[in-house]
Parts: structure tokens; sequence; C-alpha cells
């Protein structure tokens, strides 16, 4: 049976200068979530929005805010994003000293808690984490940039958590963000990836074009 396919439009690709119409413009578009990119110019070498920023999008739609964190240390921020009015919060392995506390505190929140995996991370170190998971992010670029080539040497790596996703014994969906268009998509689809992140590949041509583009990214 083929899994369901999820979208979450990366707004880092958005039009920063009418970000909640395009907003609204993708909820309207089919999009299932959406993914806000958080960095800070520390953990990785860009910075974008901080909570003020979500909290006011948060007015906009209904559709689930699924918020990567690229910061560090993240432990002092994770209440502020859950207030702000994220649904999903994914931190990364190395973002903190305990990252297992760190998920339990996302949970306890009532928020789903997620886990990033950068290029250089073996599926490894998940594995005990893997209890306090509702979600696996698999980086198939380096995290900082949005417009990166896909890195192909992920796709094993999509393959491997994949796995260990079936083996826990509980629902985690397997997200991979990076590089992800019409060709990449269905390489980790057939991977086992059932949410994508899709930046450019989203919003590409006006509002009217960004059914069709999640459409082909779905399919």
């Amino acid at each position: 049976m083929l899994q369901a396919i999820q979208i979450a439009p990366s707004i880092l690709s958005a039009d920063f200068s009418r970000l909640a119409e395009e907003i609204k413009a993708i909820e309207a578009a089919g999009a299932d979530m959406i993914h806000i990119d958080v960095m800070d110019g520390h953990y990785v070498p860009n910075i974008t929005i901080g909570p003020l920023v979500i909290k006011s999008l948060r007015k906009v739609t209904k559709l689930p805010f699924d918020v990567h964190l690229m910061i560090a240390p993240v432990d002092p921020f994770l209440k502020d994003f859950a207030d702000a009015g994220a649904d999903t919060i994914t931190i990364h392995t190395d973002a903190g000293p305990h990252v297992h506390r760190s998920l339990q505190f996302i949970r306890s929140m009532g928020l789903k808690a997620g886990i990033a995996l950068n290029p250089s991370n073996h599926p490894c170190e998940i594995e005990y984490l893997l209890d306090t998971l509702d979600q696996v992010l698999i980086m198939t670029v380096n995290p900082g940039f949005g417009g990166q080539k896909f890195i192909d040497s992920q796709l094993n790596k999509i393959q491997e958590v994949a796995k260990m996703i079936i083996n826990a014994g509980h629902k985690i969906s397997l997200q991979v963000d990076g590089g992800i268009n019409k060709t990449t998509a269905h390489q980790v689809i057939k991977a086992g990836a059932d949410i994508l992140v899709a930046g450019a590949a989203v919003f590409t041509g006006n509002a009217a074009d960004y059914h069709k583009n999640i459409e082909s990214l779905r399919q």
C-alpha cells in the first residue's frame, strides 16, 4: 500500500514582502502544512525569523505549523516557539546537551517532536530517540540556505531510517528537506519519505501555479 504523501511548502522561498498572502495562496493550493525554517546565524550561516513573526502568521491560516529550528542552543527557545503557534518542533541532534530531554519537553507542551539529521549525521544517532519522536527530518542539503542541489548519498539514509521507523512500533513521519523537485520527489518517496518539504519547487510562478506545483510533487 502506497503511503499518503504530504507537501510542506517552505516559506523560506516565499515572497517575504507579502508573506501572509503567500501562505493563504499555498493553503488554497492544497498544502498540508507550513514549513517554517528558523535560522540563527550561529548554528547555520543565515538568519531568518523568530517567534514574533510566527505568532503573527498564526492568525493567517489553520494549517499546521511545522517549525524547523536550526538554532543552538535550542532549549531556551522551545517554549517561545510553542507559545507562538508551532504544532511540530523539529530540532537537531547537536543543538543542545541532552536532546532526549529536549524532545520530551516539546511533547510535554502538547506538540509533536521531530529530530533532524544533517547530511553528515548517521542514522544511529536517533536509535535511542525513537520513543520520543513523531517525526524524523532528513536534510538532503546542508542546512542554512534554500535552493541547494540535492545530495544523492542521502537516499540510502532515507531508506535506512524508514526501516528504523517501521520497527519503532508507533507512528513516526519521515520528512525530507532539500533540493526537492519532481525528479527527487519521486526518489525520496520511493525510499520511504511521506512528507516532502519544498521551497522553490512550490513558490515558482505566481499563486495560480501553486496548486499545479504542489500536485506535481505529490504525484
